[in-house]
């Protein structure tokens, strides 16, 4: 024999209940679909990803170390926080914030024996990425990314004037464990002299390669065609890089880089963090 049927009222407060439920469990479902995590570090490419909509991803350059050796004089360039902020507004558009918190800049006259010290903040970076195929980056992914500088950082470590560029990253994912990246660039590049602008143009590119679920290595060049009216120069170097994901949302990561000519600083050394919110 069946039971009493349900009245109207108990209907009414059962499909009330289930819709609460779903309401309450529609934050963690959203959460598990989000992308996997791609910063912009560690090395030189830019991914063509961009942030997941409503959330806000930090990068912290935590340390940085920068050597360039001339016949006349060796510089040291020493950057402590680093600092990227990218927050999605759309499922394929994100701002973009950057800012310098801290160098140290050391100079000596390899002749003299002078040196000189200079500390402070650097330049504001500002921009916006616009992907244009696969936001996630899966595929063969491209987005067009449009910025501009703010003098914003002390003489010796900001640029003196502003500047702009736009970026082009690309990536394709050859295999699962392997993606072909490269991101060119042309920038109206602050003169030497802090003032005033030139055309500069080049691009980087690599290749990432999974090793295993949470970490991945990178091996990348990259040159540079710089117009400054003081000199036209070329700046090419190679890049290693090496990234490890604590968790979906927080990766680890070092790097350095290797001057292939005499008009790009030595080497370079850093490592950094990244976390999405």
């Amino acid at each position: 024999m069946r039971g009493p049927l349900l009245g109207q009222n108990e209907g009414d407060d059962m499909r009330l209940m289930l819709a609460v439920a779903a309401l309450l469990a529609t934050p963690a479902l959203a959460e598990d679909k989000l992308r996997d995590l791609c910063p912009d570090r560690p090395g030189l490419n830019t991914p063509a990803c961009t942030v997941d909509k409503g959330h806000l991803q930090v990068e912290l350059g935590l340390g940085d170390w920068q050597l360039d050796k001339q016949i006349d004089s060796r510089t040291d360039t020493l950057t402590f926080g680093d600092i990227a902020l990218r927050y999605g507004i759309g499922t394929s558009t994100e701002l973009r914030f950057g800012w310098t918190a801290y160098s140290h800049v050391r100079s000596r006259d390899r002749t003299t024996g002078d040196v000189d010290r200079v500390r402070g903040t650097g330049d504001v970076t500002i921009g916006v990425k616009q992907n244009l195929h696969n936001p996630d980056g899966s595929g063969f992914s491209v987005a067009v990314l449009p910025y501009a500088t703010l003098p914003t950082g002390k003489d010796q470590i900001g640029a003196g004037d502003w500047g702009a560029g736009v970026l082009v990253p690309v990536n394709y994912q050859l295999s699962p464990v392997l993606t072909f990246a490269m991101t060119p660039e042309f920038d109206a590049a602050v003169d030497s002299d802090g003032h005033g602008r030139h055309f500069a143009y080049g691009s980087a590119i690599g290749l990432q390669a999974k090793l295993g679920k949470k970490a991945s290595v990178s091996a990348e060049l990259e040159a540079i065609r710089d117009r400054d009216p003081g000199a036209h120069n070329t700046q090419a170097l190679a890049g290693l890089s090496l990234a490890y994901q604590v968790s979906d949302n927080l990766q680890l990561d070092a790097g350095g880089t290797a001057g292939l000519n005499r008009k790009t600083p030595d080497m370079e050394l850093s490592f950094g963090i990244s976390e999405r919110f």
